[in-house]
């Protein structure tokens, strides 16, 4: 495993016990993000560095009975604080990382990640490998409950002007990836950008 590997195993196992409680409301911010994905029942759906597992409750009402959501983590503490709050229900939990999906190519119609794309050591690479698994014309979301300006004070630091999650970086780093940026917005309450598989 990567330094960069070890380094986010470690920070989220050191906090996967309690992250939900750090939390506690997140919950209609993700459950919009989910609605503003535009996804439709019997999709199939990817919650890529699902942590434990917030998302997959209104991944799987959009989707409905027929669809198939699937979580992945790199931290197996954060699946089993999943696990611990039942989100099982929802969806499939599996201990993977987004470098190296074990899926199908092109066997997704889209991809919802919250929080993953500071944590990706090869942004470039881990967005194409997103790409990989999602069929043309799929859909990604970028999501965080919080917008850049309020994380960065929350955690104490500045914004620069490297961020990846900055429009003027990310739609570039998208469109090398394999995705074409379709909406961003970056306020107070949320960051969300989502993305289009190009063929």
């Amino acid at each position: 495993m990567s330094d960069d590997h070890t380094h986010v195993r470690e920070f989220f196992t050191a906090r996967a016990a309690d992250w939900d409680s750090r939390f506690p409301n997140d919950g209609p911010a993700y459950a919009a993000a989910v609605a503003a994905a535009g996804l439709h029942q019997g999709d199939r759906v990817l919650d890529a560095g699902c942590g434990t597992g917030r998302a997959l409750p209104p991944l799987r009402a959009a989707v409905g009975p027929s669809g198939v959501v699937t979580g992945v983590d790199l931290t197996p503490a954060m699946l089993q604080a999943a696990l611990r709050a039942g989100r099982d229900r929802h969806g499939q939990l599996m201990l993977a990382d987004v470098a190296a999906l074990p899926l199908r190519s092109g066997s997704l119609d889209a991809v919802f990640a919250a929080g993953l794309i500071a944590h990706l050591p090869q942004p470039g690479e881990n967005l194409r490998e997103l790409a990989r698994v999602v069929r043309p014309g799929g859909t990604l979301a970028l999501f965080h409950p919080i917008g850049r300006a309020a994380l960065a004070a929350r955690q104490g630091r500045q914004i620069t002007p490297d961020d990846l999650r900055a429009e003027a970086n990310l739609g570039p780093l998208l469109a090398r990836s394999a995705w074409r940026m379709t909406s961003y917005v970056d306020e107070h309450a949320r960051f969300l950008a989502l993305a289009v598989r190009e063929d």
